[in-house]
């Protein structure tokens, strides 16, 4: 094992090593395909929860990131509603049902021939939990119990013209696949994709680099655009006090000169020309090149504080809403012009005290109004926004939320700075190249006696059971509270969830994800399957939506009231009142959730704290609820890793696997750091190198290149590449926490890197700080307080 300490001495590890096997999912399970060894982890990650699961806790708590592995474990449903008087009876399910940004990446079968049997009453898909009857020529619905008739052609393949054997069809043997759908599935020929990009040009942006970088990007990206079937259309838009329009020619015209149309009335906002406004990316790929380099020198002298971004957006809607779309904002300044204007509302004396949830609601309605609008017209609306000053991220944020789009934050961002620079342009460019579904709905049904009562995540409820997405992202999931409302009689119940969706090739496709749980009548066996991970996400949901509608305060103590609701009802039920282990009994496969509700008051989004930004706790509360489950749980509960002593495999890559091996994790606590120590805090958003106050000059030359550790350079960085075994492995370990691929998720963030001095810049080890949950900081309790405050509830 590779040491640097002052004296050579064993060094004691406690902690996290062995809890994911525990934290990890007994409840989760991960539906997927193998296809040529490789595991596809689209999945349904359910948990069978009585709203009022309890929770146990562990001193040494272990925690692992969520295992990319297909996980279907022994998970049971209760039968039955009728469980104490006081319980809430739902059951939670988590879905993702993309696990990359690309096909080629998300290998999921596919039912090419557009035959699609379907149950004739509750409409679920034909899947491996069927029953087939007289000679299989029909098939009993797994969920409503209808007999069906088989279609002709099941057994058929037009192609070759020769009989099949039913049972290699994808959907018999795959409980995720996906249909081409038939012409029946059509209201309208397939949407291409299409992109309006709106540029804040007014002198923030300008001045930031913001323009120039983003121009840039998209130029040089330009490749990566998904246009396989060559439909996707590009237009471009600038505002500032006015709204700047961008004519492009066709490639080989007359005069290849794009030409800018600035319209200066923002009230009734109109098109300047009927044409050239949204072109073809293969026939204008030339001039679009040419536009995009032009672009930040006609605004470079600008000194247009203002931004009209308000009407930008009811033009862009009107200009693409013919077709349905992506409108991509790329703003530095708060609206303060036209439609949609904001004020500051920012106030230093409110932050942290009840007052503070008032900025976290949205400052004009016309952005909800706005986002439900665009969400009748298949428009969808992503936010990139950048500014060091107050934004109001908690009303721009609105328009993605309601239209399926997603909110990315840059708080004091600033092109000079190579390490913004460099994440930004990474991050834009695989946006850019993500291949989204289009003109999406989600429906979930399940067995008779569930029923899908409340959905959350970024999209638009357009029914009680069907969730409409003008665009659907691969970087999302979605939670869904099941109730049971009859007495269920089988052996196991079944949940489908079906996306409809355009591909970005113009194809008409349905993802199907269906699993299947096994029923008790045992109260405790359905706590001994529960998943507290999917636990944790669903009341990280519901904090954010009591936290936008009470007010943080209300979200804090409903999640602590949870919490010891949840150990009363254990306590109660199951152990008939025992006061062993101090009152907070639970079984092995709940003992993190208390460290998790915990880590949850504490994250940046509800925190209670007088020095949180409300924009930075809005971006927040957006992760929160958009964030696919194992990165959630990271927010949540951040990685930590000790460098300095890693065991000698670490940072290398395993031969069996391929993969890089991560050092064992750490708690969460100031107690686990030793003054001469290399430490890595990583929540998937932020990551930090913390170097201790009394490392050795060797440790410091193989990491950094540099002895004296005056010399280093603290906040945000990048890793030198040194010729030396060690750093070799620092940098390994470093990206591989960052590597999402590897969690079975897909993500354009790039987290960014900070190298915190023990003994250096105060504000910068406070940030790093307060992500150790089990430590008191702020106005946050320590674990060992958390403890003890649940067990005085619980036991009085």
């Amino acid at each position: 094992m590779s040491t640097y300490l002052p004296i050579y001495k064993p060094f004691r590890k406690t902690g996290l090593e062995d809890s994911l096997d525990d934290f990890c999912l007994d409840l989760l399970v991960k539906l997927a395909l193998q296809e040529s060894g490789r595991r596809v982890a689209c999945f349904i990650s359910w948990c069978s929860l009585i709203a009022n699961v309890p929770t146990v806790f562990s001193n040494a708590l272990p925690i692992r990131e969520l295992s990319p592995e297909i996980r279907s474990q022994h998970t049971q449903l209760r039968t039955t509603n009728t469980f104490a008087a006081k319980e809430v009876k739902v059951a939670i399910c988590v879905i993702q049902p993309y696990t990359s940004l690309h096909d080629s990446t998300d290998p999921i079968p596919v039912v090419p021939d557009q035959v699609i049997s379907r149950c004739r009453r509750c409409r679920a898909y034909i899947n491996p939990f069927v029953t087939f009857l007289d000679n299989g020529h029909r098939w009993r619905c797994n969920m409503c119990n209808l007999t069906n008739d088989v279609p002709q052609a099941f057994d058929w393949d037009a192609a070759a013209q020769k009989s099949v054997d039913r049972w290699q069809r994808p959907e018999l043997n795959h409980a995720v696949c996906e249909f081409v759908a038939p012409q029946e599935y059509m209201v309208r020929p397939p949407q291409p994709l299409v992109y309006l990009f709106i540029f804040d040009v007014s002198m923030a942006s300008i001045q930031s680099g913001l323009v120039a970088t983003s121009a840039r990007t998209i130029r040089e990206s330009l490749d990566r655009i998904p246009n396989a079937d060559r439909r996707t259309r590009v237009g471009f838009m600038a505002v500032d006090s006015g709204l700047h329009y961008f004519s492009i020619p066709r490639d080989g015209s007359e005069n290849n000169d794009p030409t800018q149309l600035v319209v200066r009335d923002l009230e009734d906002v109109f098109l300047p020309t009927p044409t050239d406004l949204l072109v073809s990316l293969s026939e204008c790929r030339e001039n679009i090149g040419i536009l995009l380099d032009k672009i930040p020198a006609m605004f470079q002298e600008t000194h247009d504080p203002n931004s009209a971004l308000g009407s930008a957006l009811r033009s862009g809607h009107k200009l693409i809403s013919p077709v349905g779309g992506k409108i991509t904002v790329l703003s530095a300044t708060l609206p303060n012009v036209g439609h949609g204007k904001l004020e500051m509302r920012e106030d230093k004396k409110v932050l942290g005290t009840s007052k503070e949830g008032s900025l976290l609601q949205t400052g004009s309605s016309f952005y909800k109004s706005f986002a439900v609008e665009c969400s009748k017209n298949q428009v969808s609306i992503d936010m990139f926004l950048f500014s060091s000053q107050y934004q109001d991220v908690a009303s721009l944020s609105c328009l993605p939320r309601f239209t399926g789009g997603n909110t990315w934050f840059y708080p004091g961002w600033n092109a000079a700075r190579s390490e913004d620079a460099i994440k930004f342009a990474r991050e834009f460019s695989d946006y850019l190249s993500a291949e989204i579904g289009l003109e999406a709905v989600l429906r979930v049904r399940a067995t008779t006696g569930l029923r899908m009562s409340t959905f959350y995540g970024n999209f638009f409820n357009r029914s009680s059971d069907l969730c409409a997405f003008p665009a659907f992202p691969r970087d999302q999931a979605y939670v869904v509270e099941v109730a049971i409302d009859e007495t269920i009689t089988k052996p196991y119940v079944c949940l489908q969830a079906a996306v409809l969706h355009t591909t970005c090739n113009g194809e008409r496709r349905i993802r199907v994800l269906t699993l299947a749980l096994p029923t008790t009548e045992t109260l405790a066996n359905v706590y001994s399957s529960a998943d507290q991970s999917a636990i944790a996400v669903y009341f990280s949901h519901k904090a954010v939506e009591r936290a936008l509608g009470s007010g943080l305060d209300a979200a804090r103590d409903a999640l602590q009231a949870k919490a010891v609701e949840l150990l009363q009802t254990y306590r109660k039920e199951l152990t008939g009142g025992s006061l062993g282990g101090g009152g907070l009994q639970l079984p092995q496969n709940l003992r993190a959730l208390p460290v998790l509700f915990l880590g949850l008051i504490k994250n940046v989004g509800l925190r209670k704290s007088a020095q949180i930004p409300s924009d930075l706790r809005s971006a927040a509360l957006c992760l929160l609820s958009t964030n696919p489950l194992p990165l959630l749980i990271q927010y949540i509960y951040p990685s930590f890793f000790s460098l300095h002593d890693m065991p000698d495999e670490a940072g290398t890559m395993d031969a069996q696997t391929g993969e890089i091996i991560l050092p064992p994790k750490l708690n969460l606590s100031s107690q686990m750091i030793l003054s001469y120590g290399l430490y890595l805090i990583d929540d998937g958003a932020n990551q930090f190198l913390w170097v201790g106050r009394d490392a050795v000059p060797a440790l410091l030359l193989d990491v950094f290149g540099i002895e004296d550790r005056a010399a280093i350079r603290q906040g945000k960085t990048t890793m030198p590449v040194l010729d030396n075994e060690f750093n070799e492995r620092v940098r390994a370990v470093i990206e591989k926490s960052k590597d999402f691929k590897s969690k079975g998720v897909g993500s354009i963030v790039v987290p960014t890197l900070y190298v915190i001095k023990e003994d250096g810049d105060p504000s910068l080890k406070l940030w790093a700080q307060t992500l150790l949950v089990e430590d008191r900081a702020d106005q946050g309790v320590s674990l060992q307080q958390w403890m003890g405050m649940l067990r005085e509830k619980v036991v009085t």
